[in-house]
């Protein structure tokens, strides 16, 4: 069944400080990640707005130019 008895004896020949070092380059590879997703969500959607407003601001002056008012008068 069990090999030894006392199973923190399994425990003698682990490596704690290996473990250690690579969960923590694991959790700081998964923040990359994360960071890397938020990063390129803001950065689509800043493209996207600015396109937009840019449209905008071409269409205003298109129909500035032509002699229309932006909203008709009460």
């Amino acid at each position: 069944m069990n090999r030894t008895p006392n199973p923190s004896a399994d425990l003698t020949d682990f490596d704690f400080d290996a473990a250690y070092r690579e969960a923590e380059a694991q959790r700081r590879a998964a923040m990359d990640d994360v960071w890397r997703g938020a990063n390129a969500a803001l950065a689509t959607a800043g493209s996207n707005a600015l396109r937009s407003a840019q449209r905008l601001a071409h269409r205003l002056a298109r129909r500035a130019a032509r002699g229309l008012r932006a909203s008709p008068a009460a």
